[in-house]
């Protein structure tokens, strides 16, 4: 047997086959959930309630997708060029750095002001992160996915330094934690009295200004002639190397922003525990979505569903909320499956 690429995929075929990487999922968590000694269908709807069945469950949800859109949306746009950022974590450990440095008091601008400039100064912060990589990938054809993630350690490990020393709070308790950013720092809250901050809507935003870029700009259109065919796209004159670094800015600053929300809306300090690797989990988004700006919305509040009702569900069955580990994996092994059969038929010698 051999794979035969597929000229033109039917809209059937784009949609049918992740459609059914999604239902195989369930099926294959139900049987899980079978020999865990639960009801699937009891599993499955505790799941969805803990989800989406009451106000805060439903707020809680949106929360925990925010940064995930982030790092999502981030992934996607270098993968689009087929730059391997495979180092979100350090992107957003980076921005959050910077939000917590200058935003602790360090800059003297009010509020309307503080933000704003936190916010973009973060995205630089994470845009020279990836550019690091980029350089070597370009300059001397270094592998970017190593890069990246082993960036993602030495952040860390950079992080865990500073909280450990110049950043650590003095009145912490000796905790390695930063000092709280002051209230001008702070992304307000959407509802009071409930965690959704503003940053759910930059977001949104920002899902729909990569769409623009992508669908509408020049630059998406290098972006996918690089993606798609590299050796081609310099063949008609686009300047891959720098289409790269302009895609590695993007996806590095999107990153970035994950950590500036993290800190500013959520955390209000820095800690090695602000992200439980959710730069990593931006890839299963990105995928999920295919690479679709809008479609990282949906794919980022399925995900993050399937991590607060996965929580809500084990407490209410019994059932390890490792289940919630396996689906996303199994989803993305089976996604990247379908992405193949969609491009390609097998083929019979």
């Amino acid at each position: 047997m051999r794979l035969e690429p597929i000229a033109n995929p039917t809209v059937a075929r784009s949609t049918l086959l992740p459609t059914a990487a999604i239902a195989t999922t369930v099926v294959i968590a139900s049987l899980l959930a079978m020999v865990a000694g639960a009801n699937p269908f009891l599993v499955l709807g505790e799941i969805i309630k803990g989800a989406a069945g009451s106000k805060f469950a439903l707020l809680e949800t949106l929360n925990r997708a925010t940064p995930l859109i982030f790092t999502g949306l981030a992934v996607a746009v270098a993968f689009r060029a087929k730059l391997w950022n495979i180092g979100a974590e350090a992107q957003l450990y980076a921005g959050a750095l910077v939000t917590v440095v200058l935003g602790t008091g360090a800059l003297g601008l009010p509020s309307w002001m503080l933000l704003p400039t936190l916010a973009v100064l973060a995205m630089l912060a994470g845009a020279v992160v990836l550019l690091i990589p980029a350089l070597l990938k370009v300059r001397f054809g270094v592998d970017e996915v190593v890069t990246t993630l082993l960036f993602n350690f030495i952040f860390l490990l950079f992080i865990s330094m500073l909280l450990e020393g110049p950043l650590k709070d003095p009145m912490g308790m000796g905790w390695p934690k930063s000092a709280r950013l002051i209230p001008e720092a702070r992304l307000p809250r959407i509802f009071d009295g409930l965690r959704l901050h503003w940053g759910f809507g930059l977001a949104l935003i920002a899902a729909c200004v990569v769409w623009v870029i992508e669908r509408r700009t020049t630059l998406g259109y290098e972006m996918r002639a690089v993606g798609l065919n590299r050796e081609a796209a310099q063949f008609a004159g686009i300047p891959v190397n720098a289409v790269l670094i302009k895609t590695a800015l993007l996806s590095g600053g999107l990153a970035a922003l994950a950590g500036f929300s993290e800190a500013s809306g959520l955390k209000g300090n820095l800690t090695l525990d602000l992200s439980p690797g959710f730069g990593y989990t931006g890839i299963i988004v990105a995928m999920l979505a295919l690479l679709n700006p809008l479609a990282v919305v949906a794919a980022a509040l399925f995900v993050a569903g399937i991590f607060v009702g996965a929580d809500s569900m084990s407490r209410a069955v019994g059932v390890p909320t490792y289940l919630a580990d396996i689906m996303l994996a199994t989803a993305l092994l089976l996604m990247v499956l379908a992405i193949m059969l969609t491009r390609f038929r097998i083929v019979r010698e």
